[in-house]
């Protein structure tokens, strides 16, 4: 009893202990790494004032991701047109784009050669044939940009992003936030953001540019077809041979797979087209502007709270102001004129592009045609020979067996007539003749045979 505490005790003691330890917070885990830690590089664009940074996420795991091959490059361009190399996985564009994973598998290579153009809440998921990107209203991030097909792209961004003038987000927030008020009433959205109606937002910038870049390339192959196509086509009209038709048949499998891109491309652009609501969902800088004019004016209605909390001032200034800015926002959602003009465009070209690829096809199916009644001419000819020569067969036939009934050793007078072999056998294959002449005529007469 004297040796220490009971043993139901001593047991309660371990259990406190053990909860102590278990209460001690363990080292601190070093805060998540950023996104990209730059490191300059200059490759093949040294002489471009662009930066290009290659970015990867700094870690113990870092190259075990490499490793697993999770870790993909992309390209990222801002507004100004300022580009760099990143080097992230799919968590990481997730958190930093706000897209569900799912929208990752179409930029994936099982799509590829495939158009989706998808809106989402802060991005839009572009992929256009080799175009994948990923576009927000800030920038725009470009999986594998250092392919052959994609260069072109990356080319007219650091072109034409630097030249077009960027629409000034901030300043059109303080305007929303300073001077959209006046006299204790409130402007209109359109009259606050009168400046964004000048020129397309960033991502519709990009997205003419993608098109643009996609329509090109969709031409330049329509023209290499085109200028591949007639010549071949019309060395078969003139010589029917088995390597002119085999360059034919590569030829229409050519043609059939840049048909289907060409209609994939223009009937998803076509669906947009469809439904106002999806074109309304790719205006990323309006929700964007919206969604900072809405924090503004929660933020002024609370200070307008405040205030007009003494006698003086009265609340239906708020009220009306808030219902001009809710009936403005509502009216600028269903605008989608621009987008449309520019959707409209693309696809006029795209009609045109698949318009030149149904002429050729069309082509092709005439010179088959064509080659087909060749050879039937060619075949009936030969029918036409082999009935002459079954005529003919049968006339030596007749000549043959009355040459054979004379040769059986049976007695006959004619036998004994000096000479009479000569006058039989010209009787006998003039009457042999006449008779082919006879069937001949009833053939032609019957039209059986060609004059």
């Amino acid at each position: 009893m004297g040796k220490g505490l009971p043993f139901f005790l001593r047991k309660n003691s371990r259990r406190r202990l053990k909860k102590a330890g278990g209460l001690q917070s363990p080292p601190s885990a070093p805060p998540p790494p950023p996104l990209r830690s730059p490191e300059l590089i200059d490759a093949n664009h040294s002489n471009n004032n662009n930066s290009l940074v290659v970015g990867a996420a700094t870690g113990p795991g870092k190259g075990k991701k490499k490793a697993g091959g999770a870790a993909r490059l992309w390209m990222r361009f801002d507004r100004l047109g300022n580009s760099e190399l990143v080097e992230c996985d799919k968590s990481a564009i997730i958190k930093r784009v706000s897209i569900p994973a799912r929208d990752l598998r179409i930029l994936g290579p099982v799509f590829s050669h495939s158009s989706n153009i998808l809106a989402r809440e802060r991005a839009m998921v572009v992929n256009l044939e080799f175009i994948r990107a990923i576009v927000t209203a800030e920038e725009i991030l470009i999986l594998d940009p250092l392919c052959q097909e994609v260069l072109p792209f990356v080319d007219q961004l650091r072109q034409q992003l630097p030249h077009k003038t960027a629409v000034n987000i901030q300043q059109v927030s303080q305007n929303a936030d300073t001077h959209a008020s006046t006299g204790g009433q409130w402007l209109p959205v359109p009259e606050a953001a009168e400046g964004l109606q000048c020129e397309l937002p960033f991502e519709f910038q990009v997205l003419e540019i993608a098109l643009e870049v996609v329509c090109t390339y969709l031409d330049s192959n329509v023209a290499d077809l085109e200028r591949d196509a007639y010549p071949v086509l019309d060395e078969l009209a003139r010589n029917v041979s088995t390597k002119n038709l085999e360059h034919v048949r590569s030829l229409k499998s050519n043609l059939t797979r840049l048909l289907a891109r060409v209609q994939k491309v223009r009937d998803e652009i076509e669906h947009l087209l469809d439904d106002n609501e999806d074109m309304a969902d790719l205006y990323l800088t309006r929700k964007w502007i919206q969604n900072q004019q809405s924090e503004a004016l929660v933020g002024s209605a609370a200070s307008n709270s405040i205030t007009l909390a003494t006698p003086h001032l009265p609340r239906l200034g708020s009220n009306r102001s808030a219902s001009m800015v809710t009936s403005s926002v509502l009216d600028d959602d269903d605008d989608v004129e621009d987008l449309e003009m520019l959707l409209e465009a693309y696809f006029m070209q795209l009609d045109g592009t698949r318009n030149k690829i149904l002429s050729v096809r069309e082509y092709i199916d005439d010179t088959e045609d064509y080659v087909n009644i060749q050879l039937d001419n060619q075949r009936n000819e030969l029918i036409q020979l082999q009935l002459i020569l079954t005529i003919a067969s049968f006339a030596i036939a007749v000549d043959t067996l009355i040459a054979g009934m004379f040769g059986m050793n049976i007695p006959c007078r004619l036998y004994n007539i000096n000479g009479i072999f000569g006058y039989f056998v010209g009787s006998s294959s003039t009457g042999c003749l006449f008779l082919f002449l006879l069937v001949l005529g009833y053939a032609r007469w019957k039209k059986l045979l060609g004059s």
